[in-house]
């Protein structure tokens, strides 16, 4: 098992930060709201429990991040690339978020509205005329697209995706679909149809959606291993690879290009250090790239998702539940989470963080496997329920025989100037 935890003043950190070739950016300051030593005693009980989800799943290879605004508390991997044991998963590997990447269409497509350069309640035949939805009484507008709010029936044309047609052929189907509800009135979950805020950003643009990603966030917050696209995830240094289970053993699997043709839904690949920054630019580690406004805008609940409030995992922890513009908003136990979760083939993402205590929590795997569920779940019922911690006797202990992750200097960074 690989972990990195720090502490630093800004000087050492950036200094050490830039020898090692991690981080592009992380802002320190002190955050309001989190409890560092307590986040940092949750930690270290969670990586031993970390470990032995992937164990007990026998799950190739996985990664997760505990950060606030100014800090990453600690950064775990365990496990390999692929199923053949030959490259462990390390910081910088690469994995599928699948639909985590909603979370950075809803903030992109956000950017662009501040700078009228769109509306948000732009309809959307405005920046794709083809769209059109049978008997509709009223228009679909770009908010209700990144709200999941469009009021059709849920999952629209996924079919069609996954037996590999192109959007271009799928988009005239939608005339054949009449609305469950009117536009902002109902929760129905698309990829399709929020996808199609693609061409209303690069119409508000004059850019496409890759190049208007790589420009506002994933270089100007050092997202340095972030990229959109199937070609862009082959290109990888470090690929962790997808895994499904055939015969109730996981076997290494192709990557399916299908929802790639969906960037804003599913595009986006990232490493588990690329996720921690996200996170904190959540947390306002970086108001010149991520402004609090935005941020305000795209986590305020614009429509009910009460099915979210029957997911295994979730359930017995949810009092309610919403959609925000590409990020679900969770009462988690009276406290609000902002987060979401993605699965595509061969792989699972979740992450989360609380604007009321400054934390933020993600998990990778390269596998579909339901544990990354069990695990955020978990890391949020230990943080707001301390005394949980002490009634899991041996959780601290290492897992016999558990083949983990060689140690790797260029990520592993000791705590300096901590308490």
């Amino acid at each position: 098992m690989i972990a990195i935890t720090f502490s630093l003043r800004r000087c050492c950190l950036r200094r050490l930060l830039a020898a090692c070739g991690l981080l592009a950016s992380v802002a320190v300051a002190q955050q309001p709201g989190s409890d560092s030593q307590q986040v940092r005693a949750l930690s270290d009980q969670f990586e031993p429990y970390f470990h032995r989800v992937l164990q007990r799943e026998q799950i190739p290879g996985g990664a997760f991040v505990v950060v606030t605004r100014d800090q990453v508390i600690k950064l775990g991997t365990s496990g390999y690339a692929s199923i053949d044991g030959a490259e462990p998963i390390l910081a910088d590997s690469v994995f599928r978020l699948a639909s985590v990447s909603k979370t950075f269409a809803g903030e992109l497509a956000a950017m662009l509205a501040a700078e009228n350069k769109l509306r948000l309640d732009d309809p959307v035949t405005r920046h794709v005329p083809q769209f059109r939805i049978r008997g509709a009484q009223q228009p679909i507008t770009l908010a209700n697209l990144l709200s999941q709010s469009s009021g059709i029936v849920a999952h629209a044309w996924d079919n069609l995706i996954e037996a590999g047609k192109p959007v271009a052929d799928i988009l005239p189907r939608f005339s054949e679909l009449r609305q469950l509800c009117q536009p902002g009135q109902c929760y129905s979950y698309q990829n399709v149809a929020f996808s199609l805020v693609e061409q209303a950003i690069a119409s508000g643009s004059n850019s496409s959606y890759p190049q208007q990603m790589q420009l506002r966030i994933f270089d100007p917050l050092g997202m340095r291993h972030a990229s959109i696209g199937h070609a862009a995830l082959l290109a990888s240094e470090r690929l962790a690879q997808p895994h499904v289970k055939k015969r109730q053993q996981w076997v290494t699997g192709e990557i399916d290009q299908n929802y790639y043709r969906l960037s804003p839904a599913a595009g986006v690949n990232a490493s588990i250090i690329d996720v921690a920054l996200w996170l904190q630019a959540q947390l306002g580690a970086r108001p010149d790239v991520i402004t609090p406004e935005l941020v305000q805008l795209v986590s305020s609940p614009q429509i009910q998702t009460p099915a979210t409030l029957r997911r295994k995992h979730w359930r017995e922890h949810l009092s309610n539940a919403w959609y925000g513009l590409g990020w679900r908003v969770y009462e988690f136990q009276g406290s609000t989470l902002i987060g979401h979760g993605g699965w595509v083939s061969g792989y699972r993402s979740e992450i989360a963080w609380s604007p009321e205590h400054g934390i933020g929590f993600a998990v990778l795997l390269n596998a579909e496997d339901a544990s990354a569920s069990e695990l955020i779940t978990t890391f949020w019922n230990w943080y707001l329920n301390p005394a949980l911690l002490a009634s899991q006797p041996g959780l601290a202990a290492p897992t016999v025989g558990h083949a983990s992750s060689p140690p790797d200097p260029s990520y592993r960074l000791e705590t300096r100037g901590g308490d």
